[in-house]
């Protein structure tokens, strides 16, 4: 089953008589080195970027609009057979018909990763990551200003997606039964266990649910292990840089680099002095490159032998008790921290090791390259606006045609053919190949000290792949009509099993006279 097919078939249960229309882009496994950035040394983890946008048509006749959308990365470490799913943002238009198919879709989306027999990876360990912090918008630029969109405040925010993943893992117990283990932690900066839990039990009531919670980190617990891989085979413990991953635009991320990099009380240093340049020493310019170079080398070493210290002197009970105290945790608003832990225990089988052989560059069957991916988020969060149903309704158009423009390939047009008059009584004209362009060309490496500089991370054996129309309606592009019973009314809820409600009038009591 493919992550798309998966996706429809959590939106086939929502109530309702509606259509949606399904666009999935998978990037396909690229080398990530900054993973974890200051264990030494450094795991190597493979990246894939997803983006998934979802439309609603109301009618066959209706237009399409955007209604949801979900940005994710799934990071592989194959030392620890640990694969980590982060979700980065999820937001809507507020232009669905309710109930909105957000909670569904990202339901759909965990449980996929998170169910070994629908998972993608050859990994037997699986992380997901999930920073809640409200804001009016995310994936869709101006939707704020949409009259029917209601953005969750800051608790209710962290209530849904503890609601969420609670479903999500009792669904995965159903499934799975005992071969799957699963640990659920989650983190309330600023709160208390006390007052975490009943701040979100008054939102979204837990009601019976299979999953139990821990209110902490995970990085104390030895039962799952942790992606990165533990040092000297684990007699050493671990610090702060092999404990907590490093992810784009999280708060977490920013903290550590603040540790490591600011090694003074008021947090201020004074830059190296610059050396001469090589060229201007010409009579000592072997022994002065030479010099340089190991002087470079010496220099960078102690710096990154600083900054592994001072990550080293921060535990991580430490880190999570300051990070209450910083402005993004608690300028005003309440941010949550839920991470999930899912380790299955299998045999291996025949399939199973014949999967663990492919390199986990390899791409597979309906992934796009990363670029593409790129492109429509970009265009997605630069090109585009949703504040109106108009707006909403022509940007969802541009971009689903441009998802599919991109996978048919789009191609300039052709110069005008010219075709020669023999009367010989004509202006001549430029020849067209002199006013094409050169074809591109890759520049020549740029030299450090004569010579071509060490690349961290080697280049990708595998090409990109290059998405076609059988691509298109295989893996990326889906619909579904959903034909269900409507949702019922407020009335109809309240009525219960057709009898009037009980209404009790209070009197007031009477002063008797004395």
């Amino acid at each position: 089953m493919t992550l798309r097919d998966a996706l429809l078939a959590g939106l086939n249960s929502l109530p309702g008589t509606r259509e949606f229309h399904l666009h999935v882009l998978v990037s396909s496994p690229r080398k990530h080195g900054n993973l974890f950035p200051f264990a030494n040394p450094r795991p190597r983890s493979y990246l894939q970027d997803i983006l998934i946008l979802l439309s609603e048509q109301t009618t066959p006749d209706s237009p399409s609009v955007f209604v949801s959308a979900i940005e994710a990365c799934v990071y592989n470490i194959p030392a620890t057979s640990c694969a980590i799913l982060y979700v980065s943002k999820v937001d809507s238009t507020g232009q669905a018909t309710a109930p909105s198919p957000t909670p569904a879709l990202v339901r759909a989306l965990l449980l996929f990763y998170a169910d070994p027999a629908t998972r993608p990876i050859s990994v037997d360990h699986l992380w997901i990551h999930v920073f809640a912090r409200a804001q009016n918008q995310y994936l869709f630029p101006n939707s704020s200003e949409y009259p029917k969109k209601h953005p969750l405040s800051d608790i209710k925010l962290c209530a849904w997606w503890k609601r969420q993943i609670s479903t999500v893992v009792g669904e995965l117990a159903t499934r799975v039964g005992d071969t799957c283990r699963t640990k659920s932690y989650y983190t309330l900066p600023g709160l208390s266990e006390f007052e975490a839990y009943h701040s979100l039990e008054r939102v979204y009531p837990s009601t019976g649910s299979r999953s139990s919670w821990t209110y902490g980190h995970p990085y104390s617990q030895d039962e799952i292990p942790l992606p990165c891989p533990c040092p000297s085979g684990g007699d050493s413990p671990r610090h702060l840089g092999q404990c907590i991953p490093s992810f784009d635009d999280d708060p977490k991320s920013r903290f550590i680099d603040e540790i490591a990099y600011t090694t003074d009380a008021d947090g201020v240093r004074s830059p190296e002095r610059k050396r001469p340049r090589a060229d201007t020493l010409k009579t000592h310019e072997e022994d002065a490159s030479s010099a340089d170079a190991s002087e470079k080398k010496e220099g960078r070493s102690k710096k990154e032998d600083q900054t592994h210290k001072e990550v080293k002197k921060v535990s991580v009970e430490e880190f999570w008790e300051r990070m209450s105290f910083r402005q993004e945790c608690i300028a005003g608003a309440v941010t949550g921290f839920f991470v999930i832990g899912v380790s299955a225990t299998r045999t291996p089988s025949v399939s199973t090791l014949s999967t663990s052989e492919v390199s986990p560059l390899a791409p597979q069957a309906g992934q796009v390259s990363s670029q593409m991916n790129k492109r429509v988020l970009t265009s997605l969060l630069t090109a585009h606006e949703f504040p109106t149903v108009e707006k909403a309704v022509w940007s969802t158009k541009v971009i689903e045609d441009t998802i599919r423009g991109l996978c048919d390939g789009l191609k300039s047009n052709p110069l005008p053919l010219v075709v020669a008059d023999r009367s010989g009584r004509r202006t001549p004209e430029p020849d067209p190949v002199r006013t094409t362009l050169a074809p591109p060309q890759t520049p020549p490496p740029r030299l450090v000290n004569g010579k071509r500089p060490i690349i961290d991370i080697s280049p990708n054996p595998f090409p990109e792949p290059v998405a076609s129309l059988e691509t298109y309606h295989s893996y990326i592009f889906g619909t579904i009509a959903v034909k269900n019973r409507p949702p019922p009314t407020k009335e109809a809820a309240s009525a219960g099993n057709g009898t009037p409600p009980t209404i009790t009038v209070l009197t007031a009591r009477k002063k008797r006279a004395k």
